[in-house]
């Protein structure tokens, strides 16, 4: 963070677009601790901004409101994940013929195979590469956007349920509903520097994706932490950042999905012991949770406030095992989401707006 900082500015907005061989120099590298929560948006902005003006940083400062962005919506329409796991589980039980062929990179489209063994041995996409090989995917292999949104969230570092899903819908053009993104040899050409020119392989035609179905906003979550004095701190996969500091921590657990990348494993891992946790590993989170708080000798267990994913899908059963037991399970929001996600009911422009008021209010 403090090696890019300077470099959020001019320079970045210059050349953030270009998808060069060997290093991914331009763009920050930040995205899986972000993603994890081992820093904070509020950390990353006011690093950047101690370098740069506003004005001059906005490119990358928009990024990482976008990520605030895509994390709100979703959880103002949950029924977009809902539908998507079910589509995905139909769609792989009969794999469409093409698909094995591109998980493997053995399309014949240069570009594309290059980015599916980076993907693989790396585990990171520069995020012009991921927009071409979604469109490529949906719309020149014509494979279901679902299992291509599936590929990216099991092998990227910094794979985030509401930024992946709804990224790939706005490829396909049913986040902005008609509006796609389609991948061009000329456009490939001129930010890769001409290592690819797929020219006469791409699909640069195609219309947007449609869906027959309408996803409803729900209300935003809201803290439940108050009046609460005492609590067992739970580290989860979704952030990795200290309790709140008008909690008093009587002790520390993390917890991991068996599914969550070795990068989310491993942040939690080392969260949880430089915090003087113990960690658990696999599917029974109420059991780890319950002893804890045993531990503890305490009645409640306190962790952030959980986004729509696989994460918050697998605490449902955990809080209700804990309740039987007597535990109470708090959910924290941090307060960049409070500002932030009540802008994200709809389109990006909305927060977009307010990004210098959201800077000043959040003392950046």
């Amino acid at each position: 963070m403090e090696a890019f900082s300077p470099h959020a500015g001019r320079a970045y907005a210059r050349n953030r677009n270009y998808d060069r061989e060997g290093a991914f120099a331009a763009v920050s590298g930040l995205s899986p601790y972000l993603r994890h929560r081992l820093i904070s948006e509020i950390d990353v902005l006011g690093a950047v901004l101690k370098h740069n003006s506003l004005h001059e940083a906005m490119p990358f400062v928009q990024e990482v409101f976008w990520r605030g962005y895509f994390k709100g919506w979703l959880e103002q329409h949950p029924s977009v994940w809902a539908t998507y796991q079910s589509d995905l589980a139909e769609a792989l039980q009969d794999p469409p013929r093409g698909f094995y062929n591109a998980v493997s990179g053995c399309t014949g489209i240069e570009c594309f195979d290059y980015w599916v063994q980076q993907l693989l041995e790396v585990g990171y996409l520069h995020n012009h590469a991921r927009m071409w090989f979604a469109s490529i995917w949906i719309f020149t292999l014509q494979l279901p956007w679902q299992m291509g949104a599936d590929f990216f969230l099991r092998h990227l570092a910094d794979a985030d349920p509401a930024s992946n899903t709804l990224s790939w819908r706005w490829v396909a053009g049913l986040h902005t509903k008609g509006k796609h993104y389609l991948a061009t040899a000329e456009n490939i050409a001129r930010f890769t520097d001409g290592r690819f020119q797929p020219s006469g392989q791409l699909n640069e035609t195609a219309n947007a994706v449609h869906e027959d179905r309408e996803h409803p906003q729900v209300p935003l979550a809201r803290s439940s932490t108050a009046p609460l004095s005492k609590a067992v701190w739970v580290v989860t996969e979704e952030d990795c950042l200290p309790p709140p500091s008008e909690v008093s921590v009587t002790g520390v657990v993390g917890i991991v999905s068996p599914s969550a990348s070795a990068f989310a494993q491993s942040a939690v891992e080392k969260t949880t012991r430089l915090l003087g946790g113990t960690f658990h590993r696999g599917h029974d989170w109420s059991r780890a949770i319950l002893l804890a708080v045993q531990t503890a000798q305490v009645s409640d267990a306190l962790c952030t406030h959980l986004p729509v994913g696989p994460a918050a899908n697998g605490f449902v059963e955990t809080q209700h095992r804990l309740a039987l037991a007597g535990v109470r399970l708090h959910h924290h929001i941090r307060r960049y989401d409070q500002l932030v996600w009540p802008y994200a009911s709809k389109g990006f422009f909305r927060l977009k707006k307010q990004i210098p008021s959201l800077v000043s209010e959040l003392a950046l």
